[in-house]
């Protein structure tokens, strides 16, 4: 009796979450007068679609879900056929109608957490039309090929790479080569994504994060450029170029976060000294120079671009053969090499070989962390070089403070991570 009882009370909260389901997505289709279904229609329509999942459980007639969305549809279709409205084809009402039976079918297959995700996720998407619609308008070419391009390296190119190891030491997995060149050309793209939407309105600090999300070299070299060029926005372009640069620790933190969480606490106390170190001199340097207008345009190149990727893709495969080799050589004296060495134009690179050879248990947390530190290092002496060839003493005067700060804050950090302060 008891299981009885816990079988009709599982069922019972299947159908009620399936009326949910349909009540939520009928909430928002009936804030628009030419939709034919409304709040009770949708929310009558996900328990039909569990009705029928447990119908279909208990009898075994598979059929009887397909007749179901059938004519659920073909009901829609009906209504807009017989009261037609010429600014309203009611194609996007007949499909988030025809989902709402799905999820409530979804509900009762034992995928529950996937039908509510997919309903709240179908339900800001009817509601952000305009949105989306104004959104659409606003994207240029340049930023549709941004999208196209991104998706042939994540849909197209990805799922036909090997899953294996290769190549010597066993050090080339394609797949997760290029795995890799998907995680930093996404999280580049959305910077570049945010920096096109929000623009020139964003403001110092903002246009200063998101240059660093698409590429902390490149930002530092447009507004070295434009420091030279304009003298009034100097004190400008030394905010935006530490901000940048504060962004590439903030990057590499979840990076790790994301790839091998489990180096955090080894890693977190270099990667946050710098970062207060920094922020601390922003802040001064904000107070000192106040807020300015009138920022100068920053044009970046598109990080998605099949050039571009397929260019960081080669310098990680080869990062991670010569970290490998020289691992295997030298011991972890050969990781710091190609730390310095490849860190001079991209951290990422090294941050990504170091995470998999961490996994790999090839080397240890400390090794990992101190080849970071190197190539951040090696990394801001290259763009003092950046700074000081293009934007000219005035410039290079301002930030190499600033760089110090960060380098000095990271040092001080590495060295209490690895306990060498006590």
């Amino acid at each position: 009796m008891s299981e009885f009882s816990n079988t009709a009370f599982e069922q019972l909260l299947m159908l009620l979450t399936s009326l949910g389901l349909g009540l939520l997505m009928g909430l928002e289709r009936e804030r628009k007068p030419a939709a034919r279904a409304g709040f009770r229609t949708f929310g009558l329509v996900g328990l039909f679609g569990a009705v029928c999942a447990l119908v279909t459980q208990q009898t075994g007639v598979g059929w009887l879900l397909a007749v179901g969305l059938l004519l659920v549809g073909g009901m829609m279709i009906a209504a807009y056929l017989s009261h037609p409205d010429p600014e309203d084809s009611g194609t996007t009402s007949v499909i988030a109608l025809m989902l709402c039976f799905t999820y409530g079918a979804m509900v009762v297959f034992d995928l529950r957490s996937q039908a509510v995700t997919l309903a709240i996720l179908s339900t800001i998407l009817l509601y952000m039309k305009p949105e989306l619609q104004n959104l659409s308008r606003s994207l240029t070419r340049k930023d549709l090929v941004s999208i196209f391009q991104f998706a042939v390296l994540s849909l197209v190119i990805l799922p036909v790479l090997p899953d294996r190891d290769m190549g010597p030491y066993g050090a080339l997995n394609p797949m997760q080569v290029w795995w890799m060149v998907v995680l930093i050309s996404g999280i580049s793209l959305a910077g570049y994504a945010a920096l096109r939407v929000l623009g020139q309105r964003a403001g110092t600090p903002v246009l200063g994060m998101l240059g660093g999300l698409v590429s902390s070299t490149a930002t530092t070299l447009v507004f070295s450029r434009h420091a030279r060029e304009q003298p009034s926005v100097l004190p400008l372009a030394v905010l935006v170029i530490m901000l940048a640069n504060l962004v590439v620790l903030i990057r590499l933190g979840a990076i790790a976060a994301m790839l091998q969480a489990s180096i955090l606490p080894a890693l977190l106390p270099m990667l946050g000294g710098g970062l207060l170190a920094g922020v601390a001199f922003v802040l001064i340097a904000w107070r000192s120079w106040g807020r300015h207008n009138g920022l100068p345009a920053m044009e970046l190149s598109n990080p998605t671009e099949i050039r571009v990727a397929l260019t960081f893709g080669v310098v990680y495969a080869l990062v991670l053969v010569c970290s490998a080799g020289l691992a295997d050589v030298a011991g972890d004296k050969g990781v710091y090499a190609v730390a310095l060495i490849s860190g001079l134009t991209d951290v990422d690179a090294i941050t990504l070989s170091g995470l998999r050879m961490f996994g790999q248990e090839k080397l240890g947390a400390a090794a990992v962390v101190t080849a970071i530190f190197l190539a951040e290092i090696s990394n801001l002496l290259f763009k003092v070089g950046v700074v000081a060839s293009v934007g000219g003493w005035a410039l290079m005067r301002r930030v190499l403070p600033g760089f110090v700060a960060v380098a000095g804050g990271c040092l001080l950090g590495w060295l209490w991570g690895s306990g060498a302060l006590f």
